[in-house]
């Protein structure tokens, strides 16, 4: 029997949009690696194109792999970071389609993106771009607050954690539980009409 998809509660919709933010001051409280896979176990279920999931994330939690890190971040983004308990790096595999036999047997999608190189690249940043922004929901529902940015990068994050692999960084994540005490007020949205069009 098809069940009825429910409407979250406003506390719920509290928690994932209206009231989390950004955060770059972390309380010292640890994250567990449990708390990690549970992220990723429920953020892989948001929708990709044939079911593609090009994401691939490096959690960054020891001191060695922080250092690694600190290297590659703008100056801005190094003490917010190396204080934040988990630093996700969310990235991209440029050959996500090998492993589409596996994701979408419904037809022969690895074929298709081996012979169309061009739809690669914008297939993979694309879809993984989504699977971040489900991250960013998914770790917000589990309790985690989330710093997410730029500033940093990228060639020498991949060299550093994607050598001699297809897979390309995207942005960064920073997690744990945020210091409210350090929040700069709410930056303003814009109203519907003026992002929106209803044609």
């Amino acid at each position: 029997m098809e069940t009825t998809m429910t409407q979250a509660d406003d506390a719920a919709l509290d928690v994932i949009f209206c009231n989390a933010r950004t955060y770059t001051a972390w309380q010292d409280k640890p994250v567990s690696d449990e708390t990690l896979m549970q992220v990723y176990d429920l953020c892989k279920w948001g929708p990709t194109s044939s079911n593609c999931l090009p994401m691939r994330i490096i959690f960054v939690k020891s001191t060695a792999a922080k250092e690694r890190l600190k290297s590659c971040l703008a100056g801005g983004n190094v003490e917010k970071t190396m204080k934040a308990p988990a630093t996700a790096i969310i990235a991209y595999d440029m050959e996500f389609y090998n492993l589409m036999p596996k994701l979408w047997p419904h037809s022969d999608m690895k074929s298709y993106f081996a012979k169309t190189p061009d739809a690669v690249q914008p297939t993979a940043f694309r879809n993984g771009s989504l699977q971040g922004a489900y991250f960013i929901i998914a770790a917000r529902a589990l309790g985690l607050d989330c710093g997410p940015m730029s500033g940093f990068d990228n060639a020498k994050v991949d060299g550093e954690f994607f050598k001699d692999t297809q897979v390309k960084s995207n942005f960064l994540c920073n997690l744990g539980y945020g210091d409210a005490s350090k929040l700069y007020p709410r930056g303003p949205r814009l109203a519907f009409e003026e992002a929106c069009k209803i044609i």
